[in-house]
C-alpha cells in the first residue's frame, strides 16, 4: 500500500513543478563565506606555487621573477576587485624580501 507523500513533495498547483527546498537566510550567508574561503585557499595556493618557483628555480631570471609577482598580483585581484591594499600589506613585503633573498638585492 502506497503511503501519501509529503506536502513538500507534491508539485506545486501553478507550475506542476516541485517546491524549491526552503533555506534560511542565515545559511545564504555561509554558502557566501565558504565561497570566499574557497578564492582565500586558491589565493593562498597560488601565491605559494610563484613564491617556491622563485625560491628554488636556479635558471630564473630576475625579470622571469619579476613578471610572475605581476602576474600573481593581477590574478589576485581579478579574485578580489578593490583589494590593493590588502594585497599590497600581506603578499607584497613577502614578494620584497624573496626577491632580495633570491637575487641579492638590497
Amino acid at each position: 500500500m502506497d503511503k501519501p507523500s509529503s506536502p513538500a513533495a507534491q508539485p506545486c498547483s501553478d507550475d506542476l513543478t516541485p517546491n524549491p527546498p526552503q533555506v534560511p537566510k542565515g545559511r545564504l550567508k555561509s554558502v557566501e563565506e565558504l565561497e570566499e574561503a574557497k578564492l582565500i585557499r586558491r589565493l593562498q595556493m597560488m601565491m605559494n606555487l610563484v613564491m617556491q618557483t622563485i625560491s628554488q628555480d636556479v635558471s630564473l631570471t630576475i625579470d622571469d621573477a619579476s613578471q610572475m609577482i605581476a602576474d600573481s598580483r593581477a590574478a589576485a585581484l581579478a579574485m578580489f576587485p578593490g583589494k590593493e591594499l590588502a594585497y599590497d600589506l600581506i603578499w607584497r613585503p613577502r614578494f620584497q624580501r624573496l626577491m632580495r633573498e633570491r637575487f641579492r638585492i638590497m
